[in-house]
């Protein structure tokens, strides 16, 4: 007489059989182990955040007195006019590089291989990262405000209104740190991925009305930056805010920017997490 054994389970039965809540613990403890890291590095932290500061000081003291805001108001109502773009920018390039080069200190370091080899969530690791770049935005627009407030910007909205524009910059952070993922799933190094984000950031940051209005620029310039991503989550803060918005143009995403944001920040979010799981399947392997 024989008696069956029964198999040991496999990672993936195991997983399968967590399903949503098991995945959604599987995160959290990525999204924890990554914060604490990042609190565990503070001059990293610092320094990210120091350069941000020092181009709001330049712009604030030396080159605002050079730019003109239809309307009056000088170089006060220039300052006001720039900190959302300000805002902005720094939540990409903050997000982006931290995702990146995170990503791809892991690889490098043989992390992906032992998470593969747990019974976790495919995406535990991608979604971790993700989210604790959240909490890295909120601690740098926190810090962002209080630079923006000593240089003269104010929000004339309200509480209300102020909140929806910075929600609307923590869901562009979220999607582009998905881009950030991919980057750094798709390069050897950390530093490749550092540099890799410069090729398209600034572009990206640059043609857009963070600090100039786009009806100045030539016809597909000014087409590329009013259908910016960017753009439209500046337009949607400075509305939110109060700012003076130099609006000059009647398309789409200039009209209607917290809509456009939105769609835009859902959109990358959407297809680049797509991408990254997919990657992240074969990556290292």
């Amino acid at each position: 007489m024989t008696v069956a054994v029964a198999p040991e389970p496999t990672a993936q039965d195991v997983l399968a059989a967590g399903g949503t809540l098991k995945s959604l613990r599987d995160t959290w403890v990525i999204t924890k182990r990554n914060t604490l890291r990042m609190m565990r590095i503070p001059e990293a932290l610092l320094l990210g955040m120091a350069q941000p500061v020092v181009f709001v000081l330049l712009f604030a003291y030396i080159f605002a007195g050079t730019f003109t805001v239809p309307g009056g108001g000088g170089s006060m109502a220039y300052r006001e006019y720039m900190m959302p773009g300000f805002f902005a920018q720094t939540v990409a390039f903050v997000t982006a590089g931290n995702s990146s080069i995170g990503m791809a200190n892991d690889i490098q370091r043989g992390m992906v291989d032992r998470f593969r080899s747990l019974p976790i969530s495919r995406a535990a690791l991608l979604n971790g990262r993700a989210a604790a770049d959240i909490v890295q935005n909120c601690l740098v627009i926190v810090v962002m405000v209080i630079c923006a407030v000593v240089v003269g910007w104010r929000i004339h909205r309200g509480l209300g209104h102020a909140i929806l524009g910075f929600l609307l910059l923590l869901v562009l952070g979220y999607a582009l740190s998905w881009v950030g993922v991919l980057i750094g799933m798709a390069v050897r190094t950390p530093e490749a991925a550092g540099s890799g984000n410069f090729l398209w950031l600034f572009p990206l940051t640059f043609l857009s009305n963070a600090f100039v209005t786009p009806s100045t620029l030539p016809a597909v310039l000014r087409f590329a930056a009013e259908w910016n991503p960017i753009s439209a989550t500046i337009q949607a803060c400075r509305n939110q805010f109060g700012n003076p918005s130099l609006m000059q143009t009647h398309t789409f995403p200039m009209l209607h920017p917290a809509l456009v944001s939105l769609l835009w920040s859902v959109g990358i979010a959407v297809i680049c997490r797509t991408l990254a799981v997919r990657k992240y399947s074969s990556v290292g392997a």
